[in-house]
């Protein structure tokens, strides 16, 4: 079936045409024909790169100038939503009916926020937790909302994320029983229950635009499951993996390698770059070092970064959430463009942004779990990280290959994973933490208005359609009973209603339990109120995230650090006798109070990094939902009347924000100005906004960090004795001499 033969305008054509696009590929033949451009349900499951986004920017289209109804597009991660959003924004010059543009919007973040002006666009690209929050706030053009499209729907398996993407798509039904969803999915075996939850068709493929071949390499020699064989040769190294990527390189092919950890990760990278460096041209050479100094020009330089750049010059990298999302997305652009011929990757890369490469490794196929020891992976995420092989327009045939040391062992992968069926996907939405979240949500939000109400919008979910209704109607009583407890809710008769916390609770997207431990800690208030306290208070809350464990060496160091500080906290603190588990846990809270404490004192990245071991990208992970935990906790302290405390809880959260000490906040509150430039522009004299104003432009450009550009943007905003029209003239000299200097 060609493009041009579709029922959708000649503008959209033309723009998938111009992309390279002229046939569909067999499964997107196969949505057309089942009903999807007719409004019909769908969930098609298909391996990754056969082109299920196509489909539904098909569907996209079709709804917004056909129906005047809106897309709503659902991803798991920000780095996906930014992806799709991208390719979406291709088709914003086509025109409606009525003679406008139709218009594309992502919403990631804010959570506190009905985002009224999303009901001026067409297509809505939003994460699963946004999505979430909107249908909490009770966003009016949510009933627009006339096609839902679910991407990695098999997430519903994941006990993390799988939930509230359930949660989701029932509210969606329940608000609009005609809305039309599109599931899309890797390749599952349960995939026609998954249909029948949503009252879908289902279309399961194996098709793939570049040829799959799943394999194990055993020393030397490489056996694919369809009798195929053939050997490498071994280098220096006795290491399989790297004679694998050594051969991959050398046929003229990148390889993705999966590792467990993100130590394995790196170290791998590490043992590659003495190899492939003498395998990459002058041409490439020359783009990795630009690759390597953008690293270096980007943020904070950290021994992380510095490594990592140092690993791109020769034509190898690593990927893992420890490394900034900044240089993640460098190292994604430079593998796309064939620079960097090796990345090595924790697994979490495989259910994130779109990177094939030729040959695909799985190093180990064991994880380590904290308190649970090594497990094998499941076949499910072994075909996940296995489809990321083959780069649709450049390679004919793509490989995944698993590692064994023995003969034993690669029969044992062949028949586990190689030739196993993905497992069938299960809702994770009992679990307590998620469950109790969603109950409160659905009555805050006027969802339902009964007790009996709350068990029949919870019978719509993909749990009841698996196990029964039943089943979780003891669990929901359970959470009801705790919520009526802790005055988050209360019964009247027959109606049950959010109180004025429980609705707030809701609406700020926090676990209950963090906005009662919030509560607790302001009501009880400690003997010595400081910022710690306060840090200490959010980090104890189970919506900080990631958790932090302190090491063995670290332990005597935050006991001391406790009892220096025992008048600051806020919470009752666990016994080391009693339970060890709840105090190594305590002592982890307070571990990530002290990180954050040394962030605000402007330590450096890479201090941190050396002192308690946390990366850059844990760092502004703890960072962001610390700044999130702090706006909440001052709403809640409104709501309480501490407004004592608001001026305090305000400041900490901006400059937990900003990472600077209170004397920089002026200054760092300008564009192009992070808590290093604050610093030396501090230092150097300038320490409010009047002395930027007095401040003359050559002297703020020859401060270090500072420069011609970015002293004209400060300008621009404080204004001054600086006329618009000298300010120009600057500029023109600037830019001259940098043309004339390149």
């Amino acid at each position: 079936m060609k493009i041009e033969e579709l029922p959708i305008p000649e503008d959209a054509k033309k723009i998938i045409i111009e992309s390279g696009i002229r046939e569909l590929y067999p499964p997107q033949i196969e949505a057309v024909k089942s009903g999807v451009l007719d409004g019909k349900n769908l969930v098609l499951a298909s391996a990754t790169a056969s082109g299920k986004t196509l489909v539904a920017i098909l569907c996209a289209l079709k709804h917004a100038i056909e129906k005047g109804g809106k897309t709503l597009y659902l991803t798991p991660l920000k780095a996906l939503a930014s992806e799709k959003y991208e390719e979406f924004k291709r088709f914003e010059a086509i025109k409606k009916p009525n003679g406008k543009k139709i218009r594309v919007a992502i919403s990631t973040g804010d959570y506190d926020s009905s985002d009224p002006h999303l009901g001026a666009y067409d297509i809505i690209v939003t994460t699963n937790e946004k999505a979430d929050s909107l249908l909490r706030h009770r966003a009016n053009w949510m009933s627009d909302v006339s096609l839902v499209v679910a991407d990695e729907v098999h997430l519903l398996n994941d006990a993390g994320r799988g939930p509230t993407l359930e949660v989701v798509l029932a509210r969606l039904v329940q608000i609009n029983p005609e809305i039309q969803i599109l599931a899309l999915s890797a390749t599952i075996s349960n995939a026609r229950e998954i249909a029948d939850w949503l009252n879908a068709e289902v279309i399961v493929s194996d098709w793939r635009p570049v040829k799959l071949r799943e394999g194990i390499l055993v020393y030397d020699e490489v056996q694919f499951k369809d009798g195929y064989s053939y050997k490498i040769d071994v280098h220096k190294s006795s290491l399989p993996t790297v004679n694998a990527v050594i051969h991959t390189i050398k046929t003229g092919g990148q390889a993705l390698i999966f590792l467990g950890t993100r130590r394995k990760a790196v170290t791998m990278a590490k043992r590659l770059s003495s190899t492939i460096k003498e395998l990459i041209s002058k041409p490439v050479k020359r783009a990795l070092e630009k690759v390597a100094d953008e690293i270096l020009a980007t943020g904070e330089r950290t021994r992380l970064s510095e490594l990592l750049a140092e690993l791109v010059r020769l034509g190898v990298a690593f990927h893992h959430a420890g490394l900034c999302g900044a240089h993640r997305h460098i190292i994604e652009d430079a593998f796309r463009n064939g620079a960097i011929k090796a990345l090595t990757a924790t697994p979490t890369l495989a259910f994130g942004v779109n990177l094939p490469a030729r040959t695909v490794i799985i190093h180990d196929y064991h994880r380590y779990e904290p308190g649970y020891g090594y497990y094998p992976i499941s076949v499910l995420e072994y075909k996940q990280m296995a489809g990321r092989a083959g780069r649709p327009k450049f390679d004919k045939v793509g490989e995944a290959l698993l590692i064994a040391k023995t003969e034993d062992e690669r029969d044992y992968l062949m028949e586990a994973y190689i030739m196993a069926k993905p497992e069938r996907i299960w809702s994770k939405l009992a679990i307590e933490k998620s469950l109790r979240n969603h109950v409160l949500a659905t009555i805050a939000s006027g969802f339902a208005y009964t007790e009996r109400g709350v068990y029949e919008f919870f019978e719509r979910t993909f749990y009841a359609h698996q196990y029964g209704a039943r089943m979780i109607k003891g669990k929901i009583y359970k959470i009801l009973t705790f919520l009526e407890k802790e005055d988050m809710i209360n019964f009247n008769g027959e109606k049950v209603i959010a109180t004025r916390f429980g609705r707030r609770v809701s609406e700020l997207y926090i676990d209950p339990i963090s906005a009662i431990t919030i509560r607790d800690s302001l009501n009880r208030r400690s003997q010595k109120i400081t910022d710690f306290s306060f840090l200490h208070m959010i980090a104890s809350t189970p919506d900080m995230h990631p958790k932090l464990r302190p090491s063995r060496s670290e332990i005597d160091e935050i006991e001391s650090f406790v009892d220096a500080h025992i008048e600051e906290f806020m919470v009752d603190l666990p016994s080391p006798i009693e339970d060890r588990i709840e105090y190594e846990e305590f002592l982890g809270e307070v571990k990530i109070a002290m990180v954050l404490k040394a962030w605000i004192e402007e330590t450096h990245e890479d201090e941190i990094l050396s002192v308690f071991g946390v990366q850059p990208g844990d760092l502004y992970r703890i960072v962001d939902a610390a700044k999130w935990l702090l706006y909440a906790s001052q709403e809640l302290a409104k709501l309480f009347e501490h407004r004592d405390l608001l001026p305090k809880i305000s400041e900490l959260m901006e400059r937990v924000e900003k990472g600077v000490k209170p004397e920089l906040l002026q200054l760092a509150r300008l564009k192009g100005v992070g808590r290093i430039r604050a610093r030396v522009l501090y230092n150097a004299g300038y320490k409010s906004i009047e002395d930027l104003k007095k401040a003359k432009i050559e002297e703020l450009m020859s401060l270090p960090r500072i420069g011609a550009k970015l002293a004209m943007k400060i300008k621009e905003q404080v204004g001054g004795l600086l006329k618009k029209e000298d300010l120009r003239k600057v500029k023109a000299e600037w830019e001259q001499k940098a043309l004339t200097e390149y």
